[in-house]
């Protein structure tokens, strides 16, 4: 059989299958058929057989009688139809049944056309090969949507592969700029995902989570030297300073459609916020802070508390978390908190995994 890209490029060449209880029925329409140059005619009496031939013939078009024992025809219909989606034949109902509800029937059930007995064999060829053409039509349709998909797809994963890789050049300025060593990112961002999982996200926000709290203090490249890098306590108008990367943060990641932007936005304008309502910069309270950002503050003070940096040393496992609960509630969301503290096996496996190492 000729075909291009799986079409049949004659009508001719369409696999046909006749199904009618009737012998006398099924030898004249397959008659008919090969003499108007149809090469691939099967047939069935029994309609219980009408599924395994379709799927095994891979059948272009189905001539249908109605009235069959087992399994009558607006039954098969509504089984093929179920079974086989789009890739259901189209079926022509040829029937001595002729009045209109019948008609009607067999027409929403998925029949594409009706003929009845006894019919002009003019006629019946005339709708066969349109009915095939139409498929063969569809059938090209499909696929050259299918393939745009395919492209519409790629091209958004290549997008989206971009601004992944412009949220992470953005992390590793933003720890140029501070104290914070990249493997403190690579911990802190992938407990992240695991406390989402763990708190039941779906998998692509976890992996949204993963990628975007990375950002959480983008916004200290725009602190001045003397204050983020002074060694010393900062004074009261320094602290002020400080606390502005939350919103310097935000603006520098917000106003873009991209969902991976607009959490790393959020995270970055929030993470500094407590539960009890004494964060900042907003004062947020409760369930007024998005999650995503009471997760990130969790990991990151974590992290922080249990790592070592050029102004103190690491503090031992149990005087991190014997603070944490102490916090539970007053910094941080206590259903947070505990789903932190349940992993805490697997945070440990990460320490080892992407352990600081100082020259």
């Amino acid at each position: 059989m000729d075909t291009t890209n799986g079409l049949i490029e004659d009508w001719h060449d369409a696999t046909f299958l006749v199904a009618d209880d009737i012998s006398a029925n099924v030898n004249l329409i397959t008659k008919i058929l090969n003499l108007a140059g149809c090469r691939n005619v099967h047939s069935t009496t029994d309609s219980r057989d009408i599924e395994g031939l379709v799927e095994e013939h891979t059948v272009d078009l189905l001539l249908l009688d109605l009235h069959m024992p087992h399994i009558n025809g607006l039954e098969v219909i509504e089984r093929l139809r179920a079974r086989f989606a789009e890739a259901c034949p189209p079926i022509l109902v040829l029937t001595a049944e002729r009045s209109a509800g019948t008609r009607v029937r067999a027409l929403e059930n998925g029949a594409r056309d009706y003929l009845t007995k006894p019919f002009d064999q003019a006629e019946l060829i005339a709708r066969v090969r349109n009915l095939v053409e139409i498929e063969k039509l569809q059938k090209w349709i499909r696929g050259e949507n299918q393939v745009l998909e395919r492209r519409v797809a790629e091209r958004t994963q290549e997008l989206y592969e971009t601004r992944l890789e412009i949220v992470r050049r953005l992390g590793r300025a933003a720890e140029y700029r501070d104290n914070e060593t990249g493997n403190h990112i690579l911990r802190m961002s992938t407990a992240t995902a695991l406390v989402g999982q763990h708190l039941g996200l779906d998998p692509q926000r976890c992996t949204e989570l993963l990628n975007a709290s990375p950002m959480h203090d983008i916004g200290k490249i725009g602190i001045p030297d003397a204050i983020l890098l002074k060694p010393g306590r900062l004074t009261d108008d320094e602290w002020r300073v400080m606390k502005t990367h939350t919103l310097i943060g935000a603006d520098l990641l917000r106003g873009t459609d991209a969902s991976l932007l607009e959490l790393a936005a959020s995270i970055a304008e929030h993470h500094h916020e407590r539960w009890d309502g004494s964060g900042y910069p907003h004062g947020l309270v409760g369930a007024a802070i998005p999650l995503e950002a009471r997760i990130t503050a969790v990991c990151d003070v974590y992290d922080a508390l249990t790592s070592e940096r050029p102004y103190k040393t690491p503090w031992p496992e149990e005087r991190a978390t014997r603070y944490m609960r102490e916090q539970r509630g007053g910094h941080f969301d206590p259903t947070v908190l505990d789903a932190f503290l349940e992993l805490l096996p697997q945070i440990r496996v990460l320490r080892i995994r992407y352990g600081d190492t100082r020259a």
